[in-house]
């Protein structure tokens, strides 16, 4: 016999006083009640109840398997509620991954507002430019700039687009000269972020619509704030994230750099995968993640 079934079976009796009350409570048989509590005391090898014509009452090994089975079924019960709780109140760890920049400037200052409107959720954020895949690393959520793979199996939601900039110190303008047209960059100094297909060519749109630009760039780096600071220090010539540039620009740290003329906005998504909409920590940020940048 099922012995979970059994546990359920011999509280009802303990708690009701009667075989026949159990038996009307689980819609069971009378004899197929005591089949129960027989299968239980065989495999106990002992009575669980004191049975007379008029009442019945526990033995010492009944009290002490009454208490054991309520344990037993109050922790199957909270096993079986798990992926209701799970879908219904968000709370757990949520690992979300982004690329630094967008992690940084666009995200980390909306964890504030997620963590006071939902305490039980503890979020793990990592930082990270190149692309993470969620399955192989354990990720809930991602933000991603640029283009979801075609071979992915992920839910995209749509981000505001990352507007790109070009700029660069005062210094480096006042030693070098400012660009007034695309082509006066190969005569410049470009720095060239690590993770880019296309280092030795910038893309431009414009007026006259879009230029393709060669460009050299003896500094490459894989940090988009690493790639700031040298630009800072007068290094040369930057495109990078408004996110990244816009306090810099207003403090006149950086100045812009063609200012007609800009990269193509990237794409920004937040994704996860299909079987995680439903999960609750997860609606709810992405949500959260949507209503801020989305």
């Amino acid at each position: 016999m099922d012995r979970l079934a059994s546990m359920q079976v011999f509280v009802h009796v303990a708690e009701r006083g009667s075989f026949a009350a159990a038996a009307r409570a689980l819609d069971l048989s009378p004899a197929m009640v005591a089949k129960h509590i027989q299968a239980i005391e065989a495999r106990l090898k002992a009575p669980l109840l004191h049975r007379t014509t008029r009442r019945q009452s526990l033995t010492d090994v009944g009290r002490l398997y009454l208490d054991r089975c309520r344990e037993a079924l109050s922790t199957f019960a909270q096993a079986e509620a798990t992926g209701e709780e799970l879908l219904a109140h968000p709370h757990g760890v949520l690992r979300v991954t982004a690329p630094v920049v967008l992690g940084t400037h666009g995200l980390a200052p909306l964890l504030a507002g997620f963590m006071q409107q939902f305490p039980d959720v503890q979020v793990e954020l990592s930082l990270n430019d190149r692309v993470v895949d969620l399955v192989d690393e354990g990720f809930d959520v991602a933000l991603r700039s640029g283009a979801v793979g075609a071979g992915e199996r992920l839910v995209a939601r749509p981000l505001r687009p990352l507007r790109m900039l070009l700029c660069a110190s005062p210094d480096y303008l006042s030693r070098h000269g400012t660009p007034r047209r695309p082509d006066d960059l190969q005569r410049h100094v470009c720095l060239a972020f690590a993770h880019w297909v296309h280092k030795d060519r910038w893309r431009l749109v414009g007026p006259q619509g879009e230029v393709g630009v060669p460009v050299k760039s003896p500094l490459v780096i894989n940090n988009g704030d690493a790639l700031r600071q040298a630009a800072l220090g007068g290094a040369g010539i930057l495109m990078q994230s408004e996110l990244l540039l816009a306090e810099d620009l207003r403090a006149g740290r950086l100045v812009r750099v063609l200012p007609r003329h800009a990269p193509p906005a990237r794409a920004a998504q937040v994704v996860y995968l299909p079987e995680r909409r439903h999960v609750a920590k997860v609606r709810c940020f992405v949500d959260h993640v949507l209503e801020h940048l989305g």
